[in-house]
């Protein structure tokens, strides 16, 4: 090992020691205290050829979402519904330790994570997004891209993706003679609730909110809830091989709903105003 190697690895071992001596005192190298989260900064409309979009700043961590509409057919099993996917990638300039390619299981469980907290609060009426039943319906894509790394890429890229998907115009299309017809005019998309997602780590024996890269790289494992605007919990995800007791998770359950009231007035703020 080279003396710059070794060097690296003692800093590393201090920062680690560093870190978890400041948690047991309810502290945290940022001076953030353990349930408080980052600065959060949102623009919204900053794709122009995108029906919605929105960028995403939460501490150093960057995120952007563009939302495309267009028509398909319906999941056979869903004949009355439209279709709502997301996807996710990491762009190459995002981390020192980022590549190009196809998406890795990090990049795929991020997509999943996003998606499901959008789809089980409901939060696209679906039912409105049917041109003709069983045949034609709307077809709402959001892609997240990440723009920079430094920690909790789920709720960074779960802001981007509700704020572009409130601010997304819904093309108005019409079936003429069997074919699907623009309009030219378009409506707000449909939407029910604003979810927003939460994610806390665990180090040791501390939870904390919104973990940075260097408190990801240390703790033991992690939970992302999502809630709508009700405050009911519709989503959850679990990370890391490290165990949460009856306590840590009422804990945890907790401060998703507060944390969670906080950033929806954010978002709403945000995406009837342009940015916040």
């Amino acid at each position: 090992m080279s003396h710059q190697k070794k060097s690296n690895v003692i800093v590393e071992h201090l920062r680690r020691i560093q870190m978890q001596e400041l948690l047991v005192k309810g502290e945290r190298l940022d001076g953030r205290g353990l349930t408080e989260t980052r600065p959060l900064k949102i623009e919204t409309n900053i794709i122009q050829k995108a029906n919605g979009s929105a960028r995403v700043t939460l501490g150093n961590t960057q995120v952007i979402a563009g939302v495309k509409i267009d028509t398909g057919e319906p999941y056979g099993d869903r004949p009355n519904e439209g279709i709502m996917i997301c996807g996710a990638e990491v762009l190459p300039l995002a981390s020192a330790y980022s590549e190009p390619g196809p998406p890795d299981e990090d990049a795929i469980e991020l997509a999943r994570v996003v998606d499901r907290g959008i789809r089980e609060s409901e939060m696209i009426d679906v039912n409105k997004l049917v041109l003709t039943k069983g045949k034609v319906v709307y077809k709402i894509s959001v892609d997240v891209s990440i723009l920079n790394i430094d920690g909790n890429l789920f709720d960074a890229a779960s802001y981007a993706a509700a704020s572009a998907l409130l601010t997304a115009k819904l093309p108005k299309f019409k079936i003429e003679d069997g074919k699907v017809v623009d309009t030219n005019e378009s409506t707000p998309t449909p939407t029910r609730t604003i979810p927003v997602s939460v994610t806390m780590a665990k180090i040791g024996d501390v939870i904390i909110a919104d973990p940075t890269h260097e408190e990801e790289s240390i703790m033991d494992g992690r939970v992302t809830m999502t809630t709508d605007a009700e405050g009911n919990v519709c989503a959850v995800q679990k990370g890391g091989a490290g165990t949460f007791t009856v306590e840590q998770i009422n804990h945890i359950v907790e401060t998703t709903i507060t944390k969670g009231n906080e950033i929806r007035s954010i978002l709403k703020k945000a995406t009837e105003n342009g940015s916040i």
